[in-house]
């Protein structure tokens, strides 16, 4: 028993990064020196199995927790803070699909025959949306109904919100808390998963998968650049008529750099806020606004599942007009707010995505182990972009009511030598 619990510190004191690495070598030494050992492969299979039962509740506790949070003594800045991650995260989702356009990404998929019914257009999407929506709750968790779950988060969020005593909602937080936990558990297994998913697609595809997922890492980091450098500055120099580069830039070196590494919004919190407190912000707004951009400012998750969803539906074959990308780019915005503290967390919400296209649940979460594959670069990227414009979106927010009320903004002053 001591010897497997040292075993077990062991593995844990490793970062979760480094670990998929090695799951990753491992599955492709193996592939290719015992490409016969396909029980190797079930260990991608648990992992991915695990990952489609606790997906569904995962999105279902942690958007109505977040939803029945609400302080309604919020002032307005709050407000302007919430439209800015909002807008940010919308502006990031319509991005991704420019890039999808112009870059058109075909996955390696099994089983691509696996399309429920597939739309032909915006009419026939908005009604699949609509009787999706409405399914019975339990169902729609049970039935891994993203769009359904979705909808009935919202509604039982919004609806307890009202009337729920503070003990109500702690226990809803504490269930959330406690699902959010055994997602961490199953991605803290990931290695072994990953090293199976690595040995089925290599075992059958070759070392070429890899240069296919190279170009996708491009995609997707690509995509976040310009959210990161162009959009996002575009958003805060609107508001504040000032430079806004040095500000991202700062949040970049202080946040962005630790959150690449954690790759946890909620782990950073503490570094933001310290952030926030040099920069001059007031700790009432910033102790709100930091925790709740950890929970809905999330471009860096819309883009990761617009960019996922829209590949998996150009491998299939199903036609995705300007129309039903602007609803995906909506639906993208609404799910990234419940990838909030959970590694890997906007890959769990793909398959909602992908569901307004028909593709089965089982074909998603091929989608899901791809973005697992990549994750070592694609959600350390995530992070770093959510996390540092938690902290500009606070910051601009502030600025914004100093400007107002001809406070001189430190814009074009901001430095790290503080």
């Amino acid at each position: 028993m001591i010897c497997y619990k040292k075993i077990v510190e062991k593995y844990n004191s490793i970062s979760l990064v480094f670990r998929i690495f090695i799951g990753i070598i491992v599955g492709v030494i193996l592939a290719l020196t015992v490409p016969a050992f396909s029980w190797i492969s079930g260990f991608g299979d648990l992992f991915v199995g695990s990952l489609k039962a606790i997906a569904p509740v995962l999105v279902f506790v942690l958007v109505t927790s977040a939803l029945m949070q609400g302080n309604g003594k919020l002032d307005k800045r709050i407000g302007l803070v919430v439209l800015f991650y909002l807008l940010s995260t919308l502006i990031a989702a319509l991005i991704a699909v420019g890039f999808s356009y112009i870059f058109p990404q075909t996955l390696t998929l099994t089983n691509t025959n696996s399309v429920d019914a597939t739309p032909v257009g915006i009419v026939e999407v908005l009604k699949n949306l609509f009787t999706n929506m409405i399914i019975n709750p339990i169902e729609s968790i049970r039935s891994a109904n993203y769009i359904g779950v979705l909808f009935w988060a919202i509604i039982f969020g919004l609806a307890l919100k009202g009337v729920a005593n503070e003990s109500t909602k702690n226990m809803f937080t504490d269930i959330a808390n406690a699902v959010s936990k055994a997602v961490k558990w199953v991605i803290n297994l990931a290695p072994f998963g990953i090293m199976g998913l690595v040995f089925s697609s290599v075992s059958h595809n070759g070392l070429e998968i890899f240069s296919t997922y190279g170009e996708l890492i491009l995609i997707l980091v690509g995509a976040m650049f310009v959210v990161w450098l162009v959009a996002d500055p575009i958003i805060v120099g609107y508001f504040l008529k000032c430079n806004p580069y040095p500000l991202i830039i700062r949040c970049i070196k202080e946040s962005g750099l630790t959150a690449f590494f954690t790759r946890s919004s909620a782990a950073n919190i503490p570094v933001n806020m310290n952030l926030c407190e040099k920069l001059g912000l007031d700790k009432d707004l910033y102790s709100v606004s930091i925790p709740l951009g950890a929970t809905i400012n999330m471009s860096g998750a819309a883009i990761t599942i617009t960019i996922m969803t829209l590949a998996a539906a150009h491998t299939l074959s199903v036609p995705v007009d300007l129309p039903t990308a602007i609803i995906l780019s909506v639906l993208a915005t609404l799910g990234a707010c419940g990838a909030s503290g959970v590694a890997g967390g906007s890959l769990l919400l793909i398959p909602m995505a992908c569901s307004i296209f028909g593709i089965s649940n089982d074909v998603a979460m091929q989608v899901v182990s791809i973005g697992f594959i990549i994750g070592i670069i694609q959600d350390s990227m995530e992070t770093a972009l959510n996390s540092s414009s938690d902290v500009i979106f606070a910051a601009a927010a502030e600025f914004y009511e100093w400007k107002k009320e001809g406070k001189k903004l430190p814009c074009i002053s901001i430095s790290s030598r503080q």
